[in-house]
């Protein structure tokens, strides 16, 4: 097995030449393994302004803060304060959804596991104040159940803000006094920022975004604060997202306990085959890897990405957080090296094409329209037999100038069907699910559960 101090060296010499070679703008990363730690950055925190990456530089982690919100929540656990298998209504009684009987009915436990059912990308602006939550929550009065809580796994944004409520109930407190307070202040996390205004005080990553010239700087840094529990604002140097990953590993280290650490880390459900993790925790996704227990998760926001990954039987953390290009790639090469070298693992290959090809099932079980708040995607039939899907971005993605995307489907496993383009440099496996009741999927799934909205006739 290699040294910690060979893995800095060669991060120190390669990470410059992969992000060149897969047009990544910037980078930092974080190993740690025991109390040693390698952090490594470069790049340039923007184009426009040809400030380089450096190890305390402050990076969008987008959905990684996911895990820490499950983490204020599991501390509310611990205290006795909140019950993983009581209905949230217990704390939010003024949450209303669009199916009454199923807001009565949704538990914390389905909220921090994405399995409540009802659409989850709901991004509204609620303002900049410290009750932008608590307004948050009076929006979802008529977002639509896909189906019943705890049936399946379906991602959701709007269920973590709904988490990011209740600890602010619990705690009489903003959310984000409440995430200093309990939890990057006790890490020692001292390059973090909740919002833009704190950001600045940093060496603060700029996301960059495709254009018809390349790579440019957005002229948006953050979505809305509303969503600040999901992931819309908090910015991170990978050192810090560092600590709170040891923080897990460690056992809680005072700050968590270590029953909630490892039922953070246990299966509460499993994910649709889309070439992706095995199961969900409370908060954590959990990756197949042969021979090895794997828990992290990804984040995505303008232009920004962030990866996080924890191998708890070997002790070790790799953090990768970058603002701008082809991130997932990069990720593949630098982690796949890391978990090689440090603990003799190789890391899954991404979805391939199948070899020998697949047949294409029956296209009329796909065939027709599947919506969601954020995207309308119609899957067709052409007269040579071909399966096509169209996706055209709504609300906020198109408020973002999200690109549509086509491509051909072709046979893959079973009904997870594989896409010939790929989307954003990956090629994202599509799993049609259930059954409408005339023998046609109810349900597209790409992480997200879309519903069927038509009669099968496209």
């Amino acid at each position: 097995m290699a040294s910690l101090n060979a893995i800095d060296g060669w991060l120190r010499e390669e990470l410059p030449g992969l992000l060149t070679r897969y047009g990544v703008v910037g980078a930092s990363v974080a190993v740690s393994r025991g109390e040693e730690v390698a952090e490594q950055a470069a790049g340039l925190l923007s184009t426009a302004t040809g400030v380089p990456a450096t190890t305390d530089s402050v990076f969008q982690i987008g959905s990684v803060t996911k895990v820490l919100t499950a983490t204020l929540v599991l501390q509310l656990v611990a205290e006795g304060a909140v019950d993983l298998d009581r209905p949230v209504r217990t704390w939010l009684p003024e949450l209303s959804l669009g199916d009454a009987e199923a807001a009565d009915r949704i538990t914390v436990r389905q909220l921090l596991s994405h399995t409540s059912g009802f659409e989850g990308d709901v991004f509204t602006d609620t303002g900049k104040g410290d009750d932008c939550i608590e307004k948050y929550v009076g929006e979802l009065a008529e977002v639509p159940q896909l189906f019943p809580p705890g049936a399946m796994f379906s991602y959701n944004n709007a269920g973590f803000c709904l988490l990011g409520r209740l600890v602010e109930v619990v705690r009489d407190r903003p959310y984000d006094d409440c995430l200093r307070d309990h939890l990057l202040r006790p890490l020692g996390a001292t390059h973090t920022a909740c919002d833009p205004y704190e950001a600045v005080l940093h060496r603060v990553a700029v996301g960059h975004v495709a254009t018809d010239a390349g790579l440019a700087p957005t002229t948006t840094w953050a979505l809305a604060r509303s969503n600040a529990p999901a992931g819309s604002m908090l910015a991170m140097s990978a050192g810090d997202l560092d600590r709170f990953a040891r923080m897990h590993l460690a056992g809680g280290r005072g700050i968590l306990d270590t029953e909630q650490v490892r039922s953070m880390q246990e299966a509460q459900v499993d994910l649709p085959d889309i070439g992706q993790g095995r199961a969900w925790g409370l908060g954590w996704e959990l990756f197949d890897v042969p021979g090895a227990v794997v828990v992290g998760h990804d984040g995505n926001t303008i232009g920004q990405s962030a990866f996080l990954r924890l191998l708890p039987d070997h002790d070790l953390a790799v953090t990768l957080l970058t603002n701008g290009g082809p991130a997932k790639p990069l990720w593949r090469a630098v982690a796949g090296h890391v978990v090689r070298e440090l603990a003799g693992i190789e890391l899954p290959a991404p979805p391939a094409p199948a070899d020998p090809p697949v047949p294409l099932p029956e296209a009329s079980r796909y065939v027709g329209r599947y919506t969601s708040i954020v995207g309308e995607t119609v899957v067709s039939a052409d007269a040579a037999g071909r399966l096509w899907l169209d996706r055209t971005p709504l609300g906020v993605l198109a408020e973002i100038d999200e690109p549509s995307y086509r491509t051909e489907l072709v046979g893959w496993r079973g009904d997870t069907l594989w896409p010939v383009e790929p989307e954003g440099g990956t090629h994202q496996p599509v799993a049609f699910l259930g059954d409408d009741g005339a023998g046609r999927a109810a349900y597209l799934h790409t992480g997200r559960a879309d519903r069927r909205a038509d009669d099968g006739r496209s």
